[in-house]
């Protein structure tokens, strides 16, 4: 039984290995990242990366103060959040904060309900806490691409994260929801800035530490943006001069082919399965949207070669595509070595019962969960040392935030181990965790705004 079990686990292994990124792809990555943003700034229409220009400028002094409305949209919920500020970088910020669900109908239904279950909810927050609506400012954190005119103008380009609303691609953002708004009664709110989850990661780190320079999400979708000088966006005009933080949209990076050579048949399937086949496959094998679906992918393999859930109902597990979620590989990965309780306890949940898995059964779980995050950490890691090299950043701060980056108990330390190693001497820098970076940062842009508008 013993040699059986081996023999068993040497299978597994051999299987897991083709999730493995040798230290030379890796570099091949960071480089063609490098490339990717490079191309992105000078012809976007031509880059997997795009580069767009947020259009914000001024970064804040630390001397904001008065309250602020925020909405932040990224995922399958959105929060509305009130946020008053002290007028001092010492002073953390008050926030007040709802988190409200997004029911899937809602996702794949118009536009306009979207907007108008945004809008009503906004309403019975703001009836909730005894806030008047009037005159106040309003920071949208909205974390799909879009092309930005402007910081209060900017275009869905195309849907991610399971949304597919219809009359919305192609639309301004802050016009619909400033319709659904008027509808409720609310025109004396002010949007006063339109931006996305990393810019506003950005932010909330740069209140307090002005060396910051890049923001990073790593939850449902995977994003960048960083500080650029406006000569170098070619989408600016010439006479542009300073900064502006350009939101990178790496997501989309490898669907011009550029990560062919490191992805399996595992992603192909999880690719094809999704609702944008061909688009965002630098996310697709990074982000808490689909690494769970990764996981059953080889679940599904160590199945069919009868290695896995021997005399054990897994029928589930076949027939639902998100049996396995990105909040089960954390769960498995925070078990103690040697222990299977949280293993035992995820797959009760993933298989539908509770019928005792075998300690193989756990081994293969837990060993596939790794592999697969381990590999996310390692792709995610040469995209940050491809736009690092590439800004020429010797001494670093990266604002991050994301569930992953949260929940996982070893993504931010195997990350960070392998951008070193990937940067080489001479470079240094600091991962920091953004205090609810798309929800403060939104509200820390209109603060901005607000001000440089009297």
């Amino acid at each position: 039984m013993q040699s059986t079990d081996s023999s068993i686990r040497a299978g597994i292994k051999e299987i897991c290995s083709d999730l493995h990124i040798s230290n030379e792809q890796a570099h091949l990555v960071r480089k063609s990242m490098s490339l990717a943003l490079e191309q992105g700034l000078n012809h976007p229409g031509s880059s997997s990366v795009k580069c767009l220009p947020t259009f914000v400028r001024n970064m804040p002094s630390g001397q904001e103060k008065g309250k602020y409305l925020a909405l932040d949209l990224g995922g399958t919920n959105f929060r509305v959040l009130v946020v008053e500020l002290f007028g001092s970088p010492q002073k953390q910020p008050l926030i007040t904060v709802r988190k409200y669900p997004i029911p899937v109908e809602v996702r794949s239904g118009s536009g306009e309900q979207l907007f108008d279950h945004i809008a009503s909810s906004i309403m019975n927050f703001l009836s909730e806490i005894h806030l008047n609506p009037d005159n106040l400012a309003l920071g949208f954190t909205f974390s799909f691409p879009c092309e930005q005119s402007k910081l209060t103008s900017a275009k869905l380009t195309q849907w991610t994260k399971g949304f597919s609303c219809s009359g919305v691609v192609g639309e301004d953002i802050c016009t619909l929801l400033r319709a659904s708004l008027d509808k409720q009664g609310l025109e004396g709110i002010r949007i006063c800035a339109l931006l996305n989850d990393t810019t506003g990661c950005l932010l909330s780190c740069s209140l307090r530490e002005s060396r910051c320079q890049v923001g990073l999400i790593v939850g449902t979708g995977c994003n960048a943006c960083y500080v650029e000088n406006c000569q170098n966006i070619k989408a600016l005009p010439d006479e542009l001069e300073g900064d502006m933080v350009v939101n990178t949209e790496w997501g989309a990076f490898g669907e011009l082919g550029e990560l062919d050579f490191i992805r399996t048949k595992w992603d192909r399937v999880v690719d094809q399965e999704s609702i944008n086949p061909g688009k965002q496959i630098f996310e697709k094998m990074i982000s808490g949207m689909y690494l769970g679906a990764l996981v059953r992918q080889v679940l599904l393999e160590l199945v069919s070669q009868g290695s896995l859930f021997q005399g054990v109902n897994h029928q589930r597990l076949i027939c639902c595509q998100d049996a396995f979620e990105t909040r089960h590989i954390c769960e498995v990965e925070n078990d103690p070595l040697g222990e299977n309780d949280r293993c035992r306890m995820a797959m009760t949940e993933v298989l539908g019962h509770s019928q005792i898995i075998s300690p193989t059964d756990c081994y293969a779980i837990r060993l596939v969960c790794e592999e697969v995050s381990r590999r996310a950490c390692m792709v995610l890691a040469a995209g940050v040392a491809g736009l690092l090299r590439r800004l020429h950043l010797k001494d670093a701060v990266i604002a991050v935030d994301g569930t992953l980056i949260r929940c996982h108990p070893l993504f931010t330390l195997i990350m960070s181990k392998k951008i070193t190693q990937l940067m080489g001497e001479g470079y240094k820098f600091e991962l920091r965790l953004a205090r609810d970076g798309s929800g403060l940062g939104a509200a820390i842009m209109a603060a901005v705004q607000a001000k440089s508008n009297e």
